[in-house]
């Protein structure tokens, strides 16, 4: 990091605008930004699932990768042009998720969120990196974005729904089924 803060505030996003990482300004509220700010969104999520207590090594070991590989995600992101993100994470992600739902029973139910806490905050991660994929899309649609980035987040809330099950299961509560006859 070349650049230490040593105060917080800058006041030069008092006007509706951020600085980009290449120096670029842009509005807050712009598709990159939007982007760029749910990815965090979605780390903030892992960071509440691995506050968890009774989170497996192997699923603490793997999540605390993942926040280190969306923080560059993030960063890939705010420099346009920037390439953090490569085939291999994607294909480590892949791996991880094969070996987490090997040994758990095929679906034969949808799953509702919830169970336990780790769980649930399991599932909330993952409808963000979701809302991310969706918003990296929409930025694609306006700006070059490489394939990489919309890879690595389609896998990664495949990942998180299968850790969101390993979760259930080691916590004891059990997943929670949808069932159409207790919609009311």
């Amino acid at each position: 990091m070349g650049n230490r803060l040593s105060k917080i505030y800058t006041r030069t996003g008092d006007d509706g605008s951020t600085g980009l990482g290449d120096g670029s300004r842009v509005d807050k509220d712009s598709l990159r930004v939007a982007a760029y700010g749910t990815v965090d969104e979605a780390n903030s999520g892992i960071g509440v699932v691995l506050a968890q207590p009774g989170v497996p090594e192997a699923v603490h070991a793997c999540l605390t990768r993942v926040q280190h590989q969306l923080f560059d995600l993030g960063g890939e992101l705010c420099i346009p042009g920037m390439a953090l993100i490569q085939d291999r994470d994607i294909d480590a992600l892949e791996r991880d998720l094969d070996g987490f739902n090997e040994p758990l029973p095929a679906l034969k139910d949808f799953i509702l969120p919830g169970g336990n806490a780790a769980t649930a905050h399991c599932h909330v991660a993952r409808t963000v990196v979701r809302r991310a994929e969706r918003e990296v899309i929409s930025l694609c649609r306006a700006e070059a974005v490489r394939g990489e980035t919309i890879r690595y987040l389609n896998r990664l809330s495949d990942l998180l729904f299968v850790i969101a099950r390993v979760l259930a299961r080691e916590g004891g509560a059990g997943e929670v089924l949808w069932d159409r006859n207790k919609r009311g």
